[in-house]
C-alpha cells in the first residue's frame, strides 16, 4: 500500500464512505494517517460486571449466555437483547434496529464489551455497546475518537486506520538527523503509529511532541523564508537624516519610555541598510500615531516620501487632519486620497505626488490603485494591520523602489501568537500609557438591569455627550435568542426621541457607512447602534459610552476592542457589558473585562479561553490551520522549534539544498493555497 494511493483501496471504502471521507480532506492514504484523533478513550482494563457503576463507561470482558429478538417487532426494527455474564453478575445488551447482529453473538463464546452501563427497571444495561470477540483485542487499550462526519463511524475509522498503517512502508524521517538528536525526537513512522494507537501514556506524549513539532516547524519555516524573501537579500533605503530630535521636541509633551524604545527600534532600521518591515502593536491611546509622525519626518527629512494608508475613510480623513497639524511648522506637505473625491480632485492630488510636491500622502484603499505614482517613495505605513490583505500591503510597497514598511494594530495580540501570525515582520510593542490617561469605568449587568443603562445613557446625552450601543446581529434570529442591532434600534428611536440614533452594520454600503460614520463624528447622530463594524476605524472624542448587548457572544479581544472606541477625549468614559446567560465563560470574561484594561494581559487570557483560530481570525494572515499543534499551549515547543527554523533559513532561504527537500514539501502542503510562497 502506497501513501499516494487513494483511500478507495481499502476494504469497506466505496463511493459513499470515500465522499464521506473527502469532506474531511481524506482523500489518500498519506490524508487518512495524517488524520489525527481529537480524544482517546482508556479501555486497557476490563472490569467485572460486579464493579459497574452507572454511566461510567467501561470495558466488559464477558460470555454470552443468550439472545433474544423482541418478539412484537418484526424486520429491521426488531430490538435485539443479549444477555452475558461473568461470574460476578449479569448484564443486558441492547442493540436497536438490529436484528441482523442475531447470528454475530455465539452462545458460551468470551466477548468484550464497551459502553455506558445504566439501571433500567432492576437491571443493568449497555444500549449499543461496541464489541469485538475478546482474543482478538479490537476493542481493548487506548482507543482513538475521531472527528467525523455523516455516514462514518468511529469503528469503520479505526479499522482504516489500522489497515493503513499496518499496509504502508516506513515513512521516510525529513528532519536532518542532528535536529531530531538535538531535540529527542521520535521518529515520523513512530509518531504516526502511536498518535493513532498508543500502547501507553509515554509513547502518545512523544508522537504528539514529534508531530507538533513537524507542524509547527513547516509552519515557522513558511512564515520565515517569506519574510526572507520580502527583506533577506534587499539592500534598504538608507534614511541619512535619521535624527528626529527636533520633531519630538515639537510635540509639546514627554514620550513614554515604551514610545522612546519603539521610536530607536524604528530609527535603526531606517539606518541600518535593509529593508525595515516592523509592526508595532500598541494599546487604544498609546501613542503609535506619535511613532507613525517621527518616521514620517525622518523619511521627508531624507529625501523620501511617506505614505500612510487607514482602513476607512474617516479615519483617514482625521489621519490627514492630525498630520498637516503636525508638520504644518515643519514645512512639510501632506495629502490625502480617498475614493469620495471627485476626478478632478484626484487628478491634482496624483500630479502634485508624481511631481513631489505632496511629501506624506494619506488615505484609503484608493492609494493602492495603478495610476498613484510617487516621485521617490521610502516609507510605507498601514493603520490596522489586521484589516488589509499581504496583497494590498505588497502592492503599496510596489510603488517605490523597496521602501520601509511599518503596521500598526491597535488590537493586542498575545506574544506568543504575534510570533507566529506576524512572523515575517519585527514586531516592536508600546506596552505602556502616557501618564493621567483615564481609565474606563466597566460595568457587567445582566438582561434585568437594561433599563436602568440605558437611564444612565440617557443621563449622558443630556450633558451633550454621545454614546454606542453594539449588538451581535443585524436581524432577529429565530436559531439565537440574541437582541438584535435591528431591534435595538427600532427601541431605542422609541425611547429616546429627543435625540438623534441612527444604525449601522456591515451589509451597508460603504459610502453609506462613512456618511453615517461623519454625522457621528460631527455630532449630529448621539446615539449609534451597530454591529462589530465599529470595533476599529472611528475616533469621536465626545463618545463617552459603550453599551454591548450579549457580551457573552464575543470573545474578550473583541470586547476590548469595542471598549477602546471610548474614553478617547477629556471626559469620564464608561463601558457595560450587557449579558443574557450567566455562562461560566461569559462570567469569566466579564470578571476580566471588569478587572483589567491592559489589552495585552486581556488578549492572553482569551487565548487561553477559546484559542488562537477564534481570537484572531488567524486564516487572513496567510497562516493556515494547525491540525495538531496548539499556539496556546505549545510556546516552549514553539520556542525550540524557531530557533531551529532560524538557522535552517539563515543557511538555506529557499530551502534548496537537498538535505531540506523534505521540509519544503512539508511547508508547501500545509501553506498550500492560502500562501503565495514562491521557494
Amino acid at each position: 500500500m502506497e501513501l499516494n494511493e487513494t483511500v478507495s483501496v481499502l476494504k469497506g471504502v466505496g463511493p459513499k464512505k470515500q465522499a464521506a471521507l473527502e469532506k474531511l480532506g481524506i482523500r489518500t492514504i498519506a490524508d487518512l494517517v495524517n488524520f489525527f484523533p481529537r480524544d482517546y478513550e482508556d479501555r486497557r482494563q476490563a472490569r467485572s460486571i460486579g464493579e459497574l457503576e452507572e454511566e461510567k463507561p467501561a470495558l466488559v470482558r464477558a460470555k454470552v449466555e443468550l439472545v433474544v429478538k423482541d418478539p412484537y417487532r418484526k424486520g429491521r426494527k426488531q430490538i435485539l437483547r443479549v444477555l452475558v455474564s461473568d461470574g460476578t453478575g449479569n448484564l443486558e445488551l441492547i442493540f436497536f434496529q438490529a436484528s441482523y447482529l442475531a447470528n454475530t453473538f455465539q452462545i458460551g463464546k468470551t466477548y468484550d464489551f464497551f459502553g455506558r452501563p445504566a439501571a433500567n427497571f432492576g437491571k443493568l444495561q449497555m444500549i449499543h455497546p461496541d464489541y469485538a470477540v475478546s482474543e482478538k483485542g479490537l476493542i481493548q487499550g487506548i482507543l482513538p475518537v475521531y472527528p467525523l462526519t455523516s455516514g462514518l463511524s468511529q469503528k469503520e475509522m479505526r479499522l482504516w486506520q489500522r489497515t493503513a498503517l499496518a499496509g504502508i512502508p516506513e515513512m521516510e524521517e525529513y528532519l536532518p538527523k542532528e535536529i531530531v538528536e538535538r531535540n529527542r525526537l521520535c521518529s515520523c513512522h513512530y509518531a504516526v503509529s502511536n498518535v493513532h494507537f498508543p500502547k501507553d501514556k509515554q509513547p502518545l506524549l512523544a508522537a504528539k511532541y514529534r508531530l507538533v513539532f513537524d507542524e509547527l516547524m513547516a509552519l515557522q519555516l513558511g512564515l520565515l523564508a517569506a519574510r526572507q524573501k520580502t527583506t533577506g537579500s534587499k539592500k534598504g533605503l538608507v534614511f541619512h537624516r535619521g535624527d528626529a530630535k527636533a520633531y519630538i521636541d515639537s510635540l509639546g509633551y514627554q514620550l513614554t519610555g515604551a514610545q522612546q524604545k519603539v521610536a530607536a527600534e524604528i530609527a535603526g532600521d531606517l539606518r541600518s541598510g535593509r529593508v525595515m518591515n516592523r509592526l508595532v502593536q500598541g494599546d487604544v491611546g498609546s501613542g503609535k500615531t506619535a511613532i507613525a509622525e517621527i518616521a514620517l519626518y525622518q523619511a521627508v527629512k531624507s529625501g523620501f516620501q511617506g505614505v500612510f494608508m487607514a482602513p476607512t475613510e474617516l479615519l483617514a480623513k482625521q489621519h490627514f487632519e492630525g498630520l498637516s497639524k503636525s508638520f504644518q511648522p515643519h514645512g512639510v506637505t501632506v495629502g490625502i486620497l480617498t475614493g469620495s473625491m471627485t476626478a478632478k480632485e484626484k487628478r491634482q492630488v496624483l500630479e502634485r505626488l508624481a511631481l513631489g510636491e505632496i511629501q506624506i500622502l494619506v488615505g484609503t484603499h484608493a492609494i493602492i490603485q495603478p495610476d498613484v505614482t510617487f516621485q521617490n517613495l521610502g516609507l510605507v505605513i498601514t493603520d490596522e494591520q489586521h484589516r488589509f490583505g499581504v496583497k494590498q500591503r505588497t502592492a503599496l510597497s510596489e510603488k517605490g523602489s523597496d521602501p520601509h514598511v511599518l503596521v500598526m494594530t491597535a488590537t493586542p495580540i498575545p506574544r506568543t501568537l504575534a510570533v507566529i501570525l506576524y512572523g515575517d515582520l519585527d514586531v516592536s510593542i508600546i506596552d505602556e500609557l502616557p501618564p493621567g490617561r483615564q481609565q474606563i469605568i466597566t460595568k457587567a449587568i445582566d438582561e434585568g438591569q437594561r433599563q436602568t443603562c440605558y437611564d444612565f445613557v440617557e443621563k449622558e446625552l443630556s450633558k451633550g455627550r454621545q454614546a454606542y450601543v453594539v449588538a451581535p446581529l443585524i436581524d432577529e434570529s429565530e436559531v439565537l435568542d440574541v437582541k438584535s442591532a435591528e431591534a435595538l434600534y427600532q427601541e431605542l428611536q422609541d425611547r429616546m426621541k429627543g435625540y438623534q440614533v441612527a444604525l449601522l452594520h456591515g451589509a451597508m454600503k460603504q459610502k453609506e457607512k462613512d456618511d453615517i460614520m461623519t454625522r457621528f463624528y460631527e455630532n449630529q447622530i448621539q446615539v449609534l447602534v451597530s454591529t462589530v463594524v465599529i470595533e476599529v476605524g472611528i475616533n469621536v472624542p465626545n463618545a463617552t459610552v459603550m453599551v454591548i448587548e450579549n457580551a457573552e457572544r464575543f470573545g474578550l479581544a473583541q470586547l476590548h476592542q469595542l471598549r477602546g472606541r471610548v474614553g478617547r477625549g477629556k471626559h469620564q468614559s464608561y463601558c457595560v457589558l450587557v449579558s443574557k446567560k450567566s455562562l461560566e465563560v461569559a462570567v469569566k470574561r466579564a470578571e476580566i473585562m471588569v478587572s483589567s484594561q491592559d489589552g495585552f494581559y486581556i488578549a492572553e487570557q482569551d487565548l487561553k479561553l477559546r484559542g488562537p483560530g477564534e481570537i484572531f481570525g488567524t486564516r487572513q494572515h496567510g497562516v493556515p490551520d494547525l491540525a495538531i499543534a496548539d499556539l496556546g499551549r505549545h510556546t516552549k515547543i514553539l520556542n525550540d522549534v524557531k530557533k531551529e527554523a532560524d538557522q535552517i533559513i539563515k543557511e538555506d532561504p529557499s530551502l534548496k539544498q537537498p538535505v531540506h527537500a523534505g521540509m519544503k514539501q512539508r511547508v508547501l502542503k500545509l501553506f498550500g493555497d492560502d500562501f503565495s510562497l514562491k521557494l
